[in-house]
């Protein structure tokens, strides 16, 4: 009997990822995993863009809609849950699904990820604070004095990873950079990573779509409930910043939602640009039918057995 297979699913935001993997996964009877970091909390289905029941066809979902808004969760973590998790599909089946755009976590399960200490709560919400009073000015300069060597390749406008670098260099004692050896993990089942790609006019256009259709969909309402939160870093995400920015009254209805838009875009941006140095990525045209690309991956496995 050969090695467990591990078909991995990613592309940017908006390119029909979780259609393509549940009609992988439903062809191969198989379940899914997801690596998304912000779908696996609950109360914010809309702006996340969690498969609803109906299409998820029955395939059965991990991680998602699983933690509080208020819980801590890392690439890390989601290393630590996908691998668990693997291991009891593996115990039947000789294949999963892994399907998100959430590049961190991806290359955490494909290349396995450095050994970070767990932040202590209260080293975690006392920088919180200090952020909250001083200000993502000070965050930043808190980076450059105590790891001048990773300041200086973040990206300074993540103030999400910015955070994260400050609070492990607090809490190990020594800089985030360090602890960084790049190293890659043995994994005991072998990677088909597929990545969906296109032409860059349409990916946009679907994604000034999908913005429409979360706004119709209730996005208002989803960013209402959770606004007196809003300081959460579970909330701190494109689609929400902007509401919450209307709800303050520093933009407009309409200006808003155009920059929920304009972010995504930017984002996706990011992600492709990513996927695009990762040279053991197999690319499938987002434009072909689900059903069309599930086949190509089956015929890609097969070949692979």
């Amino acid at each position: 009997m050969g090695r467990p297979k591990l078909i991995v699913i990613t592309g940017p935001t908006a390119s029909g990822k979780s259609a393509l993997a549940v009609e992988t996964a439903r062809l191969l009877d198989t379940q899914i995993i997801s690596a998304d970091s912000r779908q696996i909390y609950k109360g914010i289905p809309i702006v996340t863009a969690v498969p609803t029941e109906e299409e998820r066809h029955g395939v059965r979902h991990h991680l998602l809609e699983m933690l509080p808004l208020e819980a801590y969760y890392s690439a890390s973590s989601f290393e630590s849950d996908a691998m668990e998790i693997l291991g009891r599909i593996y115990k039947d089946r000789s294949v999963a699904v892994v399907c998100g755009g959430s590049m961190m976590y991806v290359d955490a399960l494909c290349n396995g990820i450095d050994d970070i200490p767990t932040v202590p709560e209260t080293v975690r919400m006392a920088l919180m604070e200090e952020w909250r009073k001083r200000g993502d000015s000070w965050l930043l300069s808190e980076l450059e004095r105590l790891d001048p060597a990773h300041y200086g390749k973040v990206d300074l406008m993540n103030m999400k990873r910015v955070f994260h670098a400050v609070e492990v260099t607090l809490t190990a004692g020594k800089p985030y950079s360090s602890m960084l050896t790049g190293e890659r993990r043995h994994r005991d089942f072998d990677i088909l990573k597929i990545c969906l790609d296109g032409e860059r006019a349409d990916l946009f256009g679907r994604i000034n779509r999908r913005v429409e259709n979360m706004v119709e969909s209730g996005l208002e309402e989803e960013a209402r409930r959770v606004y007196p939160m809003r300081s959460l870093n579970s909330l701190n995400t494109v689609g929400l910043k902007e509401m919450f920015a209307w709800f303050d009254g520093s933009l407009g209805r309409e200006e808003a939602i155009a920059r929920i838009q304009k972010n995504t875009r930017v984002y996706a941006k990011k992600q492709m640009t990513w996927y695009r140095r990762d040279e053991s990525v197999v690319r499938l045209d987002f434009s072909v039918s689900p059903e069309a690309n599930a086949g190509k991956i089956l015929s890609m496995l097969a070949q692979k057995s």
